[in-house]
């Protein structure tokens, strides 16, 4: 099993805005009125696949559609997810409009690739009884020691979460987390943006685990896979510092891909001891991070199939 891949999915946005549907329980996103937004969004895009390309990272970019009315379609990892035994997962989305993202003809592109797909395991009937778990936004994956962390929260449901364990076969470690919105604690709206797990160590918002218990929990099984911790501050998570994923570009190096603000967010400390493991490779992503309430990580699905 590998924790790493040196391909993704993406998708290039061509209606790129702040979703309302999506804004009632993201804290992070912003609505910037700018006729702009889109046209600053894609080069946003652009740039960061140019910088994933330069260090070897293979990226299939997929084109949204415009009258599909998906603003949020380059955040792909909500979904789908993929895995070594040719399984793909898609799953049930807490937006009407963010279901529409799923578009099976891209798995048309991943085949003529070189991909195997050997089955598709689909929960998004589970939109019919409001039940929700948002892929690798919900969820992460520790593929090799075959765990999946999730903060419970309206987009990730526990029980649906335990059957996707079940059938994917992770053990499940589950908590809340939280951050402060207007005087109150409120649930982290994905795992994702609180947490990110590399193959050596993991980047996690303790702070944002309230009890505990669960945080001690948390920290066992992190610390049982050997994984150095290193700990973000509630006000870095609100820089998006959570929101990272480890790729492997040319020559097998490694790379923690965030956005710059993310990256700028991170003291010395903390940026030493990532680079103790993988270089840093971090880009502009302002408008994307504002209006969307997603960042680096939120971009980039991970391509773990077989080559037929």
């Amino acid at each position: 099993m590998k924790q790493i891949t040196d391909t993704l999915l993406m998708v290039r946005p061509v209606g790129f805005r702040m979703n309302e549907q999506t804004a009632v329980n993201n804290y992070f996103q912003e609505d910037i009125q700018n006729a702009d937004v889109n046209r600053q969004a894609r080069k946003e895009f652009d740039d960061f696949v140019d910088k994933l390309n330069g260090v070897g990272v293979q990226t299939i970019v997929v084109d949204d559609v415009l009258e599909d009315n998906t603003p949020d379609s380059i955040f792909p990892n909500n979904w789908v997810s993929f895995h070594e035994d040719g399984n793909i997962a898609l799953y049930p989305m807490f937006a009407p409009n963010r279901r529409k993202e799923r578009r099976l003809e891209y798995f048309a592109r991943l085949e003529e690739e070189g991909f195997k797909i050997n089955n598709i395991v689909d929960y998004t009937s589970a939109e019919e009884d409001d039940i929700f778990l948002e892929g690798t936004g919900s969820m992460i994956l520790d593929r090799v020691n075959q765990k999946a962390y999730c903060a419970i929260s309206p987009r990730a449901d526990e029980e649906l979460f335990i059957e996707f364990c079940e059938d994917f076969e992770f053990t499940p470690v589950i908590f809340n987390a939280n951050q402060s919105v207007g005087g109150k604690r409120k649930p982290i709206y994905h795992t994702n943006v609180m947490m990110c797990l590399a193959e050596e160590f993991a980047v996690i918002c303790l702070d944002s685990i309230d009890s505990a218990k669960e945080r001690k929990n948390v920290l066992k099984h992190l610390k049982e896979d050997r994984k150095e911790v290193i700990a973000i501050s509630e006000a870095q998570m609100h820089e998006f510092a959570g929101n990272m994923l480890q790729v492997q570009g040319d020559f097998n190096k490694k790379y923690l891909v965030m956005s710059a603000r993310a990256h700028a967010g991170l003291n010395e400390s903390q940026i030493s001891k990532i680079q103790k493991h993988c270089e840093i490779l971090s880009s502009e992503l302002h408008m994307i991070e504002t209006c969307g309430g997603g960042s680096a990580r939120c971009m980039m699905a991970e391509i773990f199939l077989p080559k037929a």
